[in-house]
């Protein structure tokens, strides 16, 4: 009975009242108001933990509808120490499981968190080395990876305050410090493009001959929500004793 009230009230209003598109969100508690939705019309937008995100178009026209999240945000850290060495793990599982080779600490950016702050996490996680952020690298595109969406992988560089390595036991078979040079020449490294190319930046920053980006407190522009923006310029560069203009 409930589904057969919900699915008369749940006619689409006329194009004449100036509303173009519907958004329907349910919560798990009304998953079984899905399919008299789906028989009106509605497909699905995306999903979260606790409820379905479904949407409908009125006019009888391709629809403008903003497309769901289309990328993963990840980082890997380049922590280089001191005397040349670089922090480098062996995973328990996924690709990398007993092919014996020493990669960085990789992880995925969870929702709401910097870039910055996300390495430090995945470094504190992966390895219990404490770091400060530094610079972001470089970054690298893919697509049809996680679920069919693309990824965004960004390369940034930290300093470590710790050097105890104290390695999750639950998805991290090995860890220590290496050359940045053994980590360069492993085989799986030069025969896979993408991480030669980072294993050269690496090598470049190693030797103060690469400049990556550093983070600069901001706010978006909608909003005075806190951000960050990555560039070559440092803070101080950008303040108003630093700006010149021409007449």
């Amino acid at each position: 009975m409930m589904q057969q009230i919900f699915r008369h009230d749940l006619k689409p209003p006329s194009p004449c009242l100036g509303k173009k598109g519907v958004w329907l969100k349910l919560s798990l508690e009304l998953v079984n108001l899905v399919k008299p939705a789906v028989k009106e019309g509605f497909w699905y937008h995306h999903a979260e933990a606790t409820y379905l995100m479904l949407v409908y178009w009125i006019p009888k026209t391709k629809h403008t509808l903003p497309s769901n999240a289309s990328h993963r945000v990840g980082v890997a850290a380049f922590v280089l120490n001191s005397d040349g060495k670089i922090l480098v793990v062996q995973e328990k599982s996924g690709v990398f499981k007993g092919t014996g080779v020493w990669k960085l600490p990789t992880g995925s950016v969870e929702e709401g968190e910097d870039i910055c702050t996300a390495a430090i996490r995945e470094v504190k996680e992966e390895t219990g080395i404490d770091t400060e952020f530094m610079e972001v690298l470089a970054f690298r595109q893919s697509h049809m990876s996680f679920f069919s969406k693309s990824d965004l992988m960004f390369v940034c560089m930290l300093k470590p305050t710790s050097f105890e390595i104290q390695k999750q036991d639950s998805e991290i078979e090995g860890a220590q410090w290496m050359p940045v040079e053994e980590y360069a020449n492993q085989p799986f490294i030069k025969n896979r493009k993408s991480f030669e190319y980072i294993a050269k930046i690496c090598l470049q920053k190693k030797d103060n001959k690469y400049v990556g980006f550093t983070s600069l407190p901001t706010a978006t522009a909608t909003s005075a929500t806190s951000s960050y923006l990555y560039s070559h310029l440092q803070e101080e560069q950008l303040s108003d004793s630093h700006i010149h203009t021409l007449n």
